[in-house]
């Protein structure tokens, strides 16, 4: 009987057996689950990668070439990175019409999913401005003044003080900024599309970035307030001097004219 009790197991003895193999479980886990993780992202921007290139080869090899190298007809991608694909494509600029001084914003012809697998196409022929994520363009914590500011300093001069656009030489011209989407603002700040200059964070940080969106936030957005009345375009001293002379100097001519026809039937009578 005393040999019997000698081999009965301790009473805690299985719950030591199952944390051990929990442990060893997790332990396992802990290996082989970041691994099998990388390795499905990989897949999946490997996958992603591929149908960019037949997107690629059908819309865009025509004129940046097949391997994005460029052409006679269009520059190169090489090096442009996701953020450039991104504004371009998802704003309809490219695929291009037709060539011209500039190409002009349009409606979009890919589901965001298609911009995606480009824009990671790209991005795998040469290093350059990722997209960026909602937290970057979201105007949260943004400082409207400092934005208007750095705004008037670095952009006024092409796209008016409040973004309203204007005209550039050689048929180019600088778009409006009213109703474009904050990430594609960004973007462009990022990228320097077409006659822009690029803004990287070493000039323009991603806080003065924000700013800047939440000033065009304010001046163009839908519950944007105008206290000086009729805003004649927003466009500044022409749109108002060009006022002035029509309406304005049409309407003391007007006026000369009828005290004139008026002084005139006086002496008559």
């Amino acid at each position: 009987m005393k040999k019997l009790s000698a081999r009965r197991r301790h009473p805690l003895a299985a719950i030591v057996v199952l944390l051990l193999a929990l442990a060893c479980t997790g332990g396992l886990y802990a290996v082989f689950a970041p691994a099998d993780k990388a390795q499905a992202d990989e897949t999946a921007q490997s996958l992603a990668i591929d149908e960019g290139k037949k997107l690629y080869a059908v819309g865009c090899a025509s004129c940046h070439g097949t391997g994005g190298q460029g052409t006679t007809d269009g520059p190169s991608l090489v090096g442009v990175g996701a953020a450039a694909v991104d504004f371009q494509v998802a704003t309809g600029r490219m695929p291009a019409q037709q060539p011209g001084a500039q190409v002009p914003r349009k409606k979009n012809i890919y589901s965001q999913a298609e911009i995606d697998q480009l824009a990671a196409y790209i991005a795998s022929l040469g290093a350059g401005p990722s997209i960026p994520s909602e937290e970057k363009y979201s105007t949260e914590g943004a400082d409207v003044a400092e934005g208007g500011e750095l705004f008037r300093t670095n952009c006024a001069q092409c796209h008016n003080f409040t973004g309203k656009g204007g005209a550039l030489t050689n048929g180019k011209f600088a778009p409006t900024l009213e109703d474009v989407d904050p990430k594609h603002i960004y973007e462009a700040m990022q990228t320097g599309p077409q006659n822009m200059p690029s803004f990287p964070d070493t000039t323009l940080t991603e806080q003065n970035k924000k700013d800047i969106i939440a000033y065009l936030d304010a001046v163009n957005g839908d519950e944007t307030v105008d206290p000086g009345g009729l805003s004649l375009g927003g466009l500044g001293p022409v749109s108002e001097g060009l006022f002035g002379w029509i309406f304005g100097l049409g309407s003391l001519i007007a006026v000369a004219v009828w005290v004139a026809a008026r002084t005139a039937k006086a002496k008559k009578s």
